[in-house]
């Protein structure tokens, strides 16, 4: 069986006893060093402690001096080796002849080595003797004048060191096998518990799932955007980063530390919900949905997709104010074919000076409102776009004019974001009184009033207009991304151009106010700069 065809189970299965074996063979091993040494130590000081005792029990040095008469020396070191399970206990004079030993045919003959003791010393040692290697202690027969007299010889033989060592062995091979068995039974509980956490998937399966996570999430043209059920951020493909601005190596980290406050944070993290949530950035346009994600019915987070809109917005309005010029143009057209219609028939009845009367009154009224324009402000740009404001907005009977006191003649300046400012507002107030059923009947349907100055390179731009107005527990939310009192139309989606007034004016260093006395009212104080090129 290969490694990626076995089981999750037998695989951890494996590595467990494999881990256990090795750890249990190498303590083994260790123990059995140790064992062995410390069992070898115990028994040359046993066999030391025997000799020693022997040596100097009364009655024993008399009885080697006087050579045994009585042969007392024989039973009485089978006495005590009996008593103290060692292998030999062999009594030995000054001359080497022995007399004790558990052969009894070695009784009475001297030994091959020198008799050691005479000097006083105890020794000890593992020696090679007549019955084996064994511990050994050769300690000196002291006479009653503290004389050595001979020396007694006790052993402990290897094979009885052996049967010590290997009863101790049979308790740690017991440990051993159970050890073994409760390391098989933690390894069966951690691969269930490692299943369940991933969800029955054998290691082969996971890997194929994250590469084909990874070519998905990174091959698509949305934002892919997970939370997990702490609020971390697991899943962030590159769209998402570059739409929302996350630098790489995020993954792991919350979403308040990725995310500014804000409606976006605030949908991401569920406090917002609903389909389509409009989110507007510093340079982009966003869509987000946000999906619950439940797996084998756990609950393990949430899925955001994030769509671009930013570049279909902004042609869809513009496709939008195209229709609204091209309907105000059609208007006109028809109110131009009138007034010919009206001339040349004061021409054919020979009206001549009436003709001509009307048609100065015609140019009177056509350029009375540019001019009027013009004469307060100075920016081309800036005059186009309200004359143009005023066209689309009198086609939908709404008045658009112009405060007499203002007073615009910043013409070297970056003229961007005023146009930007002025034609959001500008549109949202000729919404707000179109959308009013209040108005309807009534002629004009309402008015639209913009007020412009500049003084030291800043700019104050106030639109107000006599609409229904924003309702007292709206006013925090009338910039946030998507608010909106309207209902969407011709598939834009609103509450998006406040939202982009608040935030233009705001990256530009200014500040945007709203008020509803009577209709609404917004405030803008916006630092001018001087456009590039421009000394």
């Amino acid at each position: 069986m290969s490694q990626m065809s076995r089981t999750l189970a037998a695989r951890i299965l494996l590595a467990t006893l494999g881990i256990i074996a090795m750890t249990m063979l190498a303590g083994l091993a260790l123990y059995s060093t140790l064992t062995s040494k410390a069992n070898d130590d115990q028994a040359v000081e046993q066999a030391r402690s025997i000799a020693v005792t022997l040596g100097n029990a009364p009655g024993v040095a008399d009885a080697v001096d006087a050579g045994d008469p009585l042969h007392l020396l024989p039973g009485l070191g089978e006495r005590v080796r009996h008593d103290s399970a060692a292998s030999y206990v062999v009594i030995i004079d000054r001359s080497g002849v022995r007399y004790s030993h558990p052969n009894p045919a070695l009784i009475g003959q001297r030994i091959e080595e020198p008799v050691v003791a005479l000097d006083g010393i105890v020794r000890t040692g593992l020696d090679e003797g007549s019955l084996g290697r064994s511990a050994n202690a050769r300690a000196p027969i002291i006479d009653a004048a503290g004389r050595p007299v001979g020396e007694v010889s006790v052993g402990i033989l290897e094979s009885e060191v052996g049967s010590r060592f290997s009863q101790q062995m049979g308790y740690v091979a017991l440990y051993t096998l159970l050890a073994l068995g409760l390391g098989i039974v933690a390894s069966l509980i951690l691969a269930r518990a490692i299943k369940r956490a991933t969800f029955d998937l054998e290691p082969a399966e996971i890997v194929a799932l994250i590469q084909e996570r990874e070519a998905m999430l990174h091959g698509i043209r949305e934002g892919v955007l997970a939370v997990d059920t702490l609020g971390r951020v697991n899943v962030l493909n590159q769209e998402a980063r570059r739409l929302l601005a996350i630098p790489a190596a995020q993954l792991g980290q919350p979403v308040e530390d990725l995310l500014a406050e804000g409606q976006l944070r605030r949908i991401v993290t569920g406090e917002v919900s609903g389909p389509d949530l409009v989110v507007v950035t510093d340079e982009h346009l966003l869509v987000l949905n946000r999906m619950p994600v439940v797996v084998a019915g756990r609950h393990a987070g949430s899925v955001v997709t994030i769509r671009d809109r930013t570049e279909l917005e902004a042609s869809l309005r513009q496709l939008d104010a195209v229709e609204g010029l091209t309907t105000a143009l059609r208007a006109q057209e028809h109110e131009f074919v009138n007034r010919l219609h009206v001339l040349s028939v004061l021409l054919e009845l020979g009206e001549v000076e009436e003709a001509t009367s009307y048609s100065r009154q015609l140019q009177t009224e056509t350029t009375l409102a540019s001019e009027d324009v013009r004469s307060r402000i100075g920016s081309p740009i800036v005059a186009a776009l309200m004359i143009a404001k005023m066209a689309v907005a009198g086609e939908r009977d709404v008045v658009v004019r112009v405060d007499p006191t203002s007073q615009l003649a910043c013409v070297e300046v970056d003229q961007l974001p005023i146009v930007t400012v002025l034609g959001n507002l500008v549109d949202n107030a000729v919404d707000a009184i179109t959308g009013d059923p209040r108005t309807k009947g009534q002629h004009p349907r309402g008015v639209v009033t913009v007020a412009v100055s500049d003084t030291n390179q800043v700019l104050r731009l106030t639109v107000t207009d006599t609409g229904p107005g924003i309702a007292a527990g709206h006013l925090a939310d009338v910039f946030v991304d998507g608010f909106s009192t309207k209902e969407p139309r011709s598939g834009i989606h609103r509450g998006v151009g406040l939202a982009l007034v608040h935030r233009l004016v705001t990256r530009f260093g200014g500040t945007v106010t709203v008020t509803s006395p009577d209709g609404a009212r917004f405030d803008v104080v916006l630092p001018l700069r001087v456009r590039e090129g421009v000394s």
